[in-house]
């Protein structure tokens, strides 16, 4: 059986931005500026958040650092940059979902009808 090529960093960028332009399709054109660097900032950072989610379970959330004749325990790398990049990611999209169109709620009229058959006694 065929084996699936894994894509490279650059190939799921792309497809992440395509899937992300296929929701912001319908924004606004005076708007597509800034939501065409949002998107491939977002699309960036989720796939490098991914990569370092990966290394932190392979590698663990503590590192050991040589110093010497001993070893220092700290957190990985990894992790402080994971940190860092989730904040900013969830910071680019909720950017990103400002610019979706407000959903506007239907109000139903109430024509006293439930008032009415609630008010029944004989029901």
């Amino acid at each position: 059986m065929a084996r699936k090529r894994e894509l490279t960093k650059d190939e799921k960028i792309d497809k992440e931005v395509k899937r992300l332009k296929e929701i912001y399709k319908e924004i606004d054109q005076r708007k597509t500026k800034t939501l065409d660097g949002l998107i491939q900032e977002c699309a960036f950072m989720r796939i490098t958040l991914e990569e370092l989610r990966k290394n932190i379970n392979e590698t663990g959330v503590i590192d050991e650092m040589p110093q010497g004749d001993y070893t220092i325990l700290r957190e990985s790398p990894y992790v402080k940059t994971y940190h860092t990049m989730i904040q900013r990611y969830t910071t680019a999209n909720e950017k990103l979902l400002g610019l979706l169109p407000k959903e506007t709620k239907v109000t139903t009229t109430n024509d006293d009808f439930d008032d009415f058959v609630e008010g029944r006694e004989d029901v």
